[in-house]
């Protein structure tokens, strides 16, 4: 009964029956039976407009997800949890309007306690978000998915275009600085240009934990104009006799497992002696490579399926009832919208320059057009890379050298957030 309770004092409305008679019972009217409905006409032209923007925009998103235009295993839990909790506003107790669904700003422990008790995806939050757990999570899937034999077989190359695309997490750093953000503020919006959504949680929650919300939400909108919009900055900036230049083949290294394994191991540790504060990012991602390279199927199979996908659903679902109106209404936002979509430009335009660098220093020989893999959208760059040049001759085959490029992109963003994470809380 005291769970009842609880929940009756937070939604103002008694579970029990205080009456003895039908004639106590006062009916509600309308707007009151219908909290949803009335919390919307009651709210401010603002809150007004917001809510029924982000229902329509949840619903887009669900639509596009479907289709294939953005990631449907991310979008479509996203979209949906972004439409009901716009739609679910009720008036809480203390006469403000709320949710049963997260909040994701209560520091008091037992209003906390409480809410653990109410609202269903408080314990979620608490759990997997709160700690930076959710982007180990996708991090360690990730790594079960990443053959790194395509970085070993071409190490050099791979790197140097993986830096190049960093050009978005780097230069947006002193913009966002210059707009008046502070330093952690602009490091965490910075590092949507990685373009790897572990990353930016990760870096937020670390950094900027009041503006977690609205830039993981930033973020992974945005990550899907990496399917829609980067296929458009490839066919601006490489015309198409360079797009159908041909891979020149050179003799494959065959790279082993067990060298793929003392990377994994090797890398991780460098990495973590090197940034102590986001080892638990290198651990996860260098587990699942080495997990795999290792051999135990059992663990591949349960990293790389129920894990991975059970951490996504989650991500996607509560990233989306986050964006209620009220929540994201931040005069920040609007900043962060632009400084997002200028980091994801930048590291694009970053990555087809150094594709073009190697154009030149391989004698003209070299595809441009696979620079922008560097983007560690994996493996949603390199796939977007081969579908261009494809479009423009079908039997060229530029994917292995692009997976390099894509898997070098991950470690250089884990790196960069290692020195955000490390450096940022110690300027002034």
């Amino acid at each position: 009964m005291r769970r009842r309770d609880d929940l009756g004092r937070l939604l103002d409305r008694p579970f029990r029956n205080h009456s003895k008679g039908a004639q106590e019972v006062n009916l509600p009217d309308f707007l009151d039976l219908f909290q949803g409905i009335g919390t919307l006409v009651k709210s401010s032209p603002l809150i007004l407009i917001s809510r029924i923007g982000f229902m329509l925009l949840g619903l887009l998103l669900i639509y596009l997800g479907k289709k294939g235009v953005l990631e449907p295993l991310l979008m479509i839990p996203m979209g949906l949890g972004m439409s009901s909790v716009n739609a679910a506003v009720l008036v809480l107790a203390n006469g403000e309007q709320g949710t049963l669904f997260v909040d994701p700003l209560v520091t008091d422990h037992t209003e906390l306690l409480n809410l653990l008790q109410i609202d269903f995806l408080q314990p979620v939050y608490n759990l997997l978000f709160s700690n930076g757990l959710i982007a180990c999570f996708v991090f360690m899937g990730i790594g079960v998915l990443l053959d790194v034999g395509y970085v070993l077989a071409r190490p050099l190359l791979s790197m140097f275009l993986a830096i190049c695309a960093e050009l978005g997490t780097v230069a947006t750093f002193p913009i966002a600085v210059g707009l008046g953000l502070n330093f952690n503020d602009a490091a965490s919006i910075a590092m949507i240009g990685c373009a790897d959504g572990p990353m930016v949680l990760y870096t937020s929650l670390m950094l900027s934990r009041d503006l977690f919300v609205p830039i993981g939400v930033v973020a992974y909108l945005y990550l899907g104009l990496t399917y829609g919009g980067y296929p458009y900055l490839i066919k601006f900036l490489v015309p198409e006799k360079l797009r159908a230049l041909p891979v020149v083949e050179k003799k494959t290294l065959v790279i082993t497992s067990s060298e793929k394994l003392a990377f994994a191991v090797v890398g991780c540790t460098v990495l973590c002696l090197l940034f102590p504060v986001a080892a638990p990012l290198f651990f996860s991602l260098f587990l699942g490579v080495a997990v795999r390279e290792a051999g135990l199927h059992y663990f591949v199979d349960f990293i790389g399926g129920p894990l991975l996908y059970g951490a996504t659903l989650f991500l996607g679902l509560t990233l989306g009832v986050l964006c209620e109106a009220s929540t994201i209404l931040d005069p920040k936002v609007l900043t962060l919208l632009v400084l997002g979509i200028l980091a994801l430009l930048l590291s694009g335009i970053g990555g087809i320059a150094g594709g073009y660098v190697m154009y030149l220093v391989s004698g003209r020989k070299f595809n441009p057009a696979i620079g922008i893999a560097g983007v560690s959208c994996v493996p949603t760059t390199a796939k977007v890379v081969q579908k261009s040049v494809s479009a423009v001759a079908p039997n060229v085959v530029v994917l292995p050298v692009a997976l390099g490029a894509c898997i070098s992109g991950v470690i250089t963003s884990a790196i960069l957030t290692g020195i955000y994470v490390t450096v940022i809380p110690h300027l002034k």
